[in-house]
């Protein structure tokens, strides 16, 4: 079960540099645990409180507009795209 878990969250943290990284250092790899905090609260919501991909995307584009400030124009799709995938994550476990 737990490699089950680690390769999840695994998967949602190459979710989040792939499909959402607002701050574009997926290409860095000194950078590529930039977005593990953020990685492991969308684990959570995954796993444990069922959330859907609205409630993840919304985490996410909270993330990226307020905590990050970064304009909103780009930031929803980023967050929807990303969120769907890691929604998608539960049918393979």
């Amino acid at each position: 079960m737990a490699h089950d878990t680690d390769k999840i969250r695994a998967l949602v943290r190459d979710v989040l540099l792939r499909d959402w990284d607002p701050i574009g250092i997926s290409d860095i790899p000194e950078a590529k645990d930039e977005y593990d905090a953020y990685a492991d609260v969308v684990f959570g919501m995954l796993i444990n409180e069922n959330a859907t991909a609205e409630d993840i995307a919304n985490y996410l584009f909270k993330i990226a507009t307020e905590h990050m400030a970064l304009p909103d124009r780009e930031m929803a799709k980023l967050s929807e795209t990303a969120a769907a995938a890691i929604v998608a994550l539960r049918s393979n476990r």
